[in-house]
């Protein structure tokens, strides 16, 4: 085979064989810009549809209850509702909560979740027999949310309390207590 015009290890080579035709230029020129324009509008796509499962969930948050003012003295519990909303990937949730919030004397307070540690039943207050009771299965708690009878296996869920400037907090959530 013989390429003339060519000697090995000199630079005598026919230059027009590098040359780009025109459609090869364009084909070059469109596919980088295509590359460019996909980056561009991608990158973001694809972090705004991968982000929510790699966001952290925020679980534990304060919650303000209101003035300390609003729950009586002397062991009357005081109901108080309020909704979280959860954000799971792309799934928002909101979901409502109710406690009961106890001041048996100026010293002492406890907030109590009103679900039963049984079968996750909603407690209510029965002021006739100073006992919460739930309805699924008969269960009482006393005033504290200890368990009086039935199949609760352990007390009403306490939350942590804080009083700032005269406004109480709870931390959600709550804590399970042991018998």
């Amino acid at each position: 085979m013989h390429l003339s015009g060519y000697l090995p290890g000199s630079c005598t080579a026919n230059m027009s064989t590098y040359r780009i035709d025109r459609r090869d230029f364009v084909k070059v020129v469109t596919a980088f810009l295509g590359a460019v324009m996909t980056a561009i509008i991608g990158l973001p796509a694809i972090g705004y549809l991968v982000s929510p499962a790699v966001r952290s969930k925020e679980t534990d948050a304060w919650i303000p209850l209101g003035p300390l003012a609003d729950y009586p003295v002397g062991g009357t519990p005081t109901i108080f509702s309020f909704t979280r909303t959860v954000l799971n990937g792309w799934e928002k949730t909101v979901n409502s909560y109710k406690v009961f919030v106890v001041r048996p004397d100026n010293d002492r307070l406890l907030v109590l979740s009103n679900v039963c540690t049984h079968l996750s039943c909603l407690v209510s207050w029965h002021p006739d027999i100073q006992h919460y009771v739930s309805p699924c299965h008969d269960g009482h708690f006393d005033l504290v949310g200890r368990v009086l009878r039935g199949p609760p296996p352990r007390p009403l869920d306490e939350y942590t309390t804080k009083v700032e400037n005269g406004e109480l907090s709870i931390l959600f959530p709550p804590i399970k207590r042991g018998n």
